[in-house]
């Protein structure tokens, strides 16, 4: 049996990343000065320094300007929203970005809601939620971004071709979902609480795994020769990083596989350096 041709989201990523260097050049010398992301941190969640050290690691490697707020867990959720405004009327920042989670006693909803529209980096605020569901222009959230690009990069049709979407989240299931939508698949949208997921599943030419169960997904749930988008981030029994889906099994069906790690993860930092020109690019020709 063929096995499946495993999609590099780190080669992928780099290019990505690449694209964007050469971007940020051509923007100081037509701008006079370079894209300037800020990522926000609250508290010592080590799981979120890490993905902070990473993005912040990425904006160094594109050469954009990067600012790294780093908050007390304690702080009030009114002290972190008008750091955030202060943000927003800072001319010389064009992205921001508040990493989540955020500490109980602050409530992510208005977090997100005060971040301004035109420099969310991670395309959650409302405005742009709505403007992905409307068609218009919007900053589209990094994980779904990355998705598509990762998609694309085997040269799948996506045209009337059936799409599986397992998950059901404002993060990355219901956008990928919509994005997929746009490009004219036929799209379902499962989840933890599907009857018979494996029927489902089976459905699908493009299969996304996006439920953070480990393992969900086994090889006899994947339609022969069908692309596997694995977006899971889970650890098993030993403490290793693995995914929703049970790569062992499914990449012998699959015709194309993510692995985990470094399948989507890569390409979410990728998109982030991608929406940080977008916003930039908005705010200069505006």
């Amino acid at each position: 049996m063929n096995m499946g041709n495993i999609i590099d989201g780190k080669a992928l990523s780099a290019l990505v990343k690449d694209e964007v260097r050469s971007e940020v050049q051509e923007l100081e010398a037509r701008f006079g000065r370079k894209p300037c992301l800020c990522v926000i941190i609250v508290g010592e969640n080590p799981a979120s320094q890490v993905y902070v050290r990473n993005k912040v690691k990425a904006a160094a490697y594109t050469g954009m300007d990067s600012r790294l707020i780093e908050l007390p867990a304690e702080i009030s959720e009114e002290e972190l929203l008008d750091r955030i405004r202060e943000l927003n009327d800072d001319p010389l920042v064009d992205g921001i970005l508040v990493q989540l989670p955020l500490p109980k006693h602050i409530n992510e909803e208005r977090v997100i809601d005060t971040i301004s529209r035109e420099k969310d980096v991670d395309g959650f605020h409302p405005a742009n939620v709505s403007g992905l569901w409307l068609g218009k222009d919007c900053i589209v959230p990094c994980t779904p971004a990355g998705i598509m690009r990762l998609i694309d990069s085997v040269g799948v049709e996506l045209k009337g071709k059936m799409a599986v979407v397992v998950g059901r989240s404002n993060i990355v299931g219901k956008p990928v979902a919509k994005l997929l939508l746009d490009r004219h698949a036929t799209v379902v949208i499962a989840h933890s609480r599907t009857a018979d997921l494996g029927a489902v599943t089976r459905l699908a030419d493009v299969l996304v795994v996006a439920v953070g169960k480990a393992g969900l997904v086994t090889g006899e749930m994947v339609k022969p020769g069908a692309v596997v988008i694995d977006v899971g981030m889970n650890r098993n029994a030993e403490g290793k990083l693995c995914g929703d889906v049970d790569f062992a099994s499914c990449e012998k069906v699959a015709s194309w596989i993510t692995p985990v790690p470094g399948g989507v993860g890569p390409m979410t930092i990728a998109m982030l350096m991608k929406n940080t020109i977008h916003c930039f690019l908005s705010r200069m020709q505006a």
